[in-house]
């Protein structure tokens, strides 16, 4: 792999930043991108990249209206020219409660990706209850991509096991885009 896998981001209240750097730590290398501050240099790396994980906040019960922009921006050439066909792609997301809807923020970047001709890979951590050696792992128990949960204590953001969980996404996305990749 000789480009980094790409994090494209837009985090609202500072909990998408911390949740992606997390999946970035589990991604490495990775390189992060703040949508709202993006150069040319950003978009040739999301071009470059192997693989291109998405993430922002739920707002609503779907993606924030700043990151539908960008997915719009990021099609403009590159869907007709499917230029990122067969790049890995995965999502995460994060909002206040359980539910929240986050699932419609993951479906709508899956169905971006795949408008996009990527090869979409989820989760696949099973945390408790199902396994109870896994604490806090997955707890929203998602599979089609990375869900959390802001922390009611603000000054952590986000809860150690979604933390965990978002490294080891990384890593899965990682290690999907190792075995795709030549």
């Amino acid at each position: 792999m000789t480009h980094p896998i790409a994090i494209p981001y837009f985090s609202g209240h500072g909990h998408t930043a911390r949740l992606s750097q997390a999946v970035a730590d589990g991604a490495r290398p990775a390189r992060l991108i703040n949508i709202e501050d993006m150069s040319q240099a950003d978009w040739d790396a999301l071009d470059a990249a192997p693989a291109i994980i998405f993430g922002c906040p739920t707002y609503m019960g779907s993606v924030a209206a700043r990151y539908a922009q960008f997915l719009e921006q990021a099609s403009e050439d590159r869907w007709t020219d499917q230029s990122w066909h067969d790049k890995i792609a995965g999502g995460f997301t994060i909002g206040t409660y359980p539910s929240g809807d986050k699932l419609s923020t993951l479906i709508r970047l899956s169905i971006f990706a795949a408008q996009m001709g990527m090869i979409w890979a989820g989760a696949t951590e099973i945390g408790a209850p199902v396994d109870p050696s896994k604490p806090g792992i997955d707890r929203d128990g998602s599979m089609l991509g990375l869900m959390a949960r802001s922390d009611p204590d603000k000054t952590q953001m986000i809860s150690d096991g979604d933390l965990k969980t978002a490294r080891r996404f990384g890593a899965r996305i990682l290690k999907a885009t190792q075995s795709w990749s030549p």
